[in-house]
């Protein structure tokens, strides 16, 4: 039996099939959005910080209470959540999904990712996130937003990645940008991926009004529990440290042939790096551990050295070109 009477209606039967499939394929997304949430969502709490010495508004509310997000590692009770979020001699309480309020101790913050570990303690078996690599997060990929937006509750919004590997010149951090809508509360709540796992913690906004603007910003995963697990161990974070600086990637012409290098923009703190025969802003590194000048062997080398270890660098300045071998100190208190 002939299924097509002519070549019209076959071309007519796969465009329905098409049409079909996107519209399945449409409806698979929506139910991996649910899925996801309902994995993650257990594993946000929201979180409120008032300051111990807080003043009291006529109405009984206070002007010193910071709303905020916090994602559970560990099923003992270890939760990451944003330094601001909580900074200063405060009384920090967590509420879990269930609606149950804890009052958490801090373990340790570090300032410079921005990240604190706080602990509760209950009777009951927590739900820790289920974390992935997020290394291997691609620009285009969908994610979803969960935080306390304006203290209203647990929110979710979804969107896309929109870049990896901000930094704004920081060698010490890179973020992951989306276009998932961030509020205040958002900070220290957990970006996740279509799967429900793990892929940032929500940090900061760029925004002109406080409010969401289209871009935010969230800590990668991998640096988050890299900065937690030491935070778990020691209290602190041992990074090396060769000074507070940035950098950005400048061609430029040298010996008569174009090369490039990361030019220093900017000093806030003078150390090892600048330490010797008076390095500036202005100054541009040639070479890192002999080889090339980019943004990712810098933050190797920073990150794969201990305090005490040597990174080499030739630096361009003044038009005369050094070789430094710079001896790398622990992070210093901010």
């Amino acid at each position: 039996m002939k299924f097509f009477k002519n070549k019209l209606s076959r071309i007519n039967f796969l465009i329905l099939v098409g049409i079909l499939t996107y519209l399945y394929t449409n409806m698979s997304n929506d139910n991996d959005y649910v899925e996801a949430i309902s994995k993650a969502s257990p594993s946000v709490v929201n979180i409120s910080s008032v300051k111990n010495s807080e003043k009291r508004l006529f109405d009984g509310s206070s002007e010193n209470n910071i709303m905020g997000s916090g994602i559970i590692i560990s099923n003992d009770g270890y939760i990451i959540t944003n330094m601001h979020v909580i900074e200063g001699k405060r009384v920090i309480n967590v509420e879990l999904d269930d609606g149950q309020v804890y009052t958490a101790s801090l373990i340790g913050f570090d300032e410079r990712s921005d990240l604190a570990v706080i602990k509760i303690v209950s009777s009951d078996s927590l739900t820790p996130i289920e974390v992935s690599n997020s290394s291997s997060v691609q620009i285009g990929d969908q994610v979803i937003a969960i935080g306390n937006a304006f203290g209203l509750g647990k929110t979710f919004t979804s969107g896309i990645i929109s870049a990896t590997g901000r930094d704004y010149g920081n060698p010490y951090l890179e973020l992951i940008q989306t276009d998932a809508a961030m509020n205040p509360g958002n900070s220290g709540g957990a970006l996740i991926n279509h799967k429900g796992n793990l892929i940032g913690m929500n940090t900061k906004i760029f925004s002109k009004t406080g409010s969401y603007a289209g871009i935010g910003f969230a800590l990668p995963a991998n640096k988050m529990i890299e900065v937690a697990s030491e935070i778990i161990q020691y209290g602190s974070v041992k990074r090396s440290w060769i000074g507070d600086f940035r950098v950005k990637t400048k061609r430029f012409i040298l010996n008569g042939k174009p090369t490039f290098g990361l030019e220093i923009l900017e000093l806030r703190n003078y150390g090892p790096l600048f330490n010797i025969e008076k390095i500036k802003a202005g100054a541009i590194i040639l070479s890192i551990n002999n080889e090339s000048p980019t943004w990712e062997n810098l933050t190797e080398a920073l990150k794969n050295s201990f305090p005490g270890d040597e990174i080499d660098f030739q630096i361009l300045q003044n038009s005369n070109v050094k070789d430094y071998k710079i001896t790398t100190e622990a992070i210093p208190a901010q």
